[in-house]
């Protein structure tokens, strides 16, 4: 058996991915692999995801040059969701976040409200102005 067909994927042939940083163990994001992207990922060990928005394969940092570098990628005890051990590069080292910020969960409740729980590190005008 391919090791692909362990994976549950959904009805659309997507499995959620959430990529952990290497060291911190900080969640920096959550996206989708299909198929391909998945096996591209183990492949090339730099991340791959789906884009449900552009309805294609998403190389990390294709814009913003922040790519992800893979060192494992893990499948949970029902198969239905992968984690990826991944260090973050780029111009601007540690930002995973399209907000400039490095994790996308940088927002937290507090009191009945989101709050901005982490600074942004860099304009993401400047990010994807290139």
């Amino acid at each position: 058996m391919d090791w692909l067909d362990e994976v549950k994927w959904d009805a659309h042939g997507l499995v959620p991915v959430i990529a952990q940083e290497r060291g911190t163990n900080d969640v920096l994001m959550f996206a989708w692999m299909n198929r391909e992207a998945l096996a591209r990922t183990a492949e090339l060990g730099r991340a791959v995801y789906f884009s449900r928005s552009r309805g294609r394969l998403w190389f990390k940092g294709e814009e913003s040059g922040h790519v992800q570098t893979v060192h494992e990628i893990r499948l949970d005890c029902d198969n239905d969701v992968v984690l990826l051990q991944v260090t973050q590069l780029g111009h601007e080292p540690g930002i995973a976040c399209h907000t400039g910020r490095h994790s996308c969960f940088f927002q937290r409740y507090e009191n009945g409200a989101w709050k901005a729980a982490e600074p942004v590190l860099k304009d993401p005008q400047t990010i994807y102005s290139k």
